[in-house]
């Protein structure tokens, strides 16, 4: 149990005002951590993000940076009288409002422009060149600043009644059983910006319904739609943009097994408890770093040889890496966590 001095050292803000929405829901294991010593703590976030947030149970509150004027950003949280902010996505202009909302303990990033914002400046384990250690541990250096942290660096993702109640009727208009159909995700934020390869993807969904003998739901946003019934075809179910990122929750709780590209929704996946592979295709990621975090999880390495210098972002060869997926290694993941 906290002492009273500790139970009275206010309310906490954790911004994590960028990226995707898996950098954010990873950054609420820093509001895990401060929930040690804070009586609260509450989320600054994008507008994006917010339903993501809505729920993770280690946040309280949302607040939204949509973009508006910093003064009246600033105008919105200043008056909550913040004990501490700590920044795990930190810009100039984050840097800037909790500087102007006069939060006496601000935490945020080292070896920046901004960092002379903060009161506590940390220095990222990369900038020392940390490859392996999980982004949650990262972040959580940002709360040990603060004397905070967890033993549980799992993020978590509670779908709410409605959540589940979507889930269902999808399920029943597709058919699907719990525990009997297979979650395949393609795409990520690389994939709507470039010429994506499907028959990679395609060859995948039929290996893993062969093998499992399962229906495979092969899932994406409103703007994967292409990609997504590029790699169902006739051979699996295409569902891009049937649901929020809550139902999609519940909907992954529900399957046998996760399989997909890393983005935001495998950790989403990973959170909720299912069976999650997580695909790492280039050479230049990091898996450790962005591996899933859950109950029973599992990643798979990249294995075709690119070419020097070849990134996710800048890539040669067509994303030859996605066109030739090693099939094999990714069912023998799957086979290997639903045993």
């Amino acid at each position: 149990m906290r002492s009273t001095s500790e139970r009275r050292r206010g309310n906490a803000l954790l911004v994590c005002a960028g990226g995707g929405i898996g950098d954010s829901l990873l950054a609420t294991v820093v509001a895990r951590a401060l929930r040690a010593r804070f009586d609260a703590v509450d989320a600054l976030t994008l507008p994006s993000h917010r339903s993501t947030l809505e729920r993770v149970p280690d946040v309280d509150e949302i607040l939204v940076d949509d973009g508006a004027e910093e003064a009246e950003v600033v105008a919105r949280v200043a008056p909550r009288g913040y004990a501490a902010a700590v920044v795990t996505w930190a810009t100039a202009r984050v840097a800037r409002i909790v500087y102007r909302c006069g939060i006496a303990a601000r935490v945020g990033q080292a070896r920046r422009l901004y960092s002379g914002r903060f009161t506590t400046r940390v220095v990222v384990r990369s900038e020392r060149g940390d490859v392996t250690s999980h982004w949650t541990q990262v972040l959580l250096d940002y709360a040990r600043a603060l004397g905070c942290d967890t033993a549980d660096a799992r993020p978590r993702f509670v779908p709410t009644e409605g959540d589940e109640g979507e889930a269902s009727e999808l399920m029943n208009a597709l058919g699907l059983e719990r525990g009997r159909f297979l979650i395949l995700h393609p795409s990520n934020a690389i994939a709507a910006l470039r010429a994506w390869p499907v028959a990679g993807w395609h060859a995948l969904a039929l290996a893993l319904k062969e093998r499992f003998a399962l229906p495979v739901v092969v899932t994406g946003g409103k703007a994967d739609g292409e990609i997504v019934r590029g790699v169902a075809r006739d051979d699996a179910i295409a569902l891009a943009g049937a649901t929020g990122i809550g139902a999609f929750g519940s909907l992954a709780a529900r399957a046998a097994a996760y399989v997909g590209i890393t983005t935001g929704v495998m950790h989403v996946a990973a959170a909720v408890g299912a069976p999650t592979v997580g695909i790492f295709p280039f050479q230049s990621d990091f898996p450790e770093r962005w591996a899933p975090l859950g109950k029973t999880t599992a990643i798979v390495r990249a294995s075709y040889p690119c070419a020097r210098g070849d990134t996710k972002e800048r890539c040669s060869a067509a994303y030859a890496c996605i066109e030739h997926l090693d099939v094999a290694r990714i069912v023998g993941a799957t086979e290997a966590l639903l045993q």
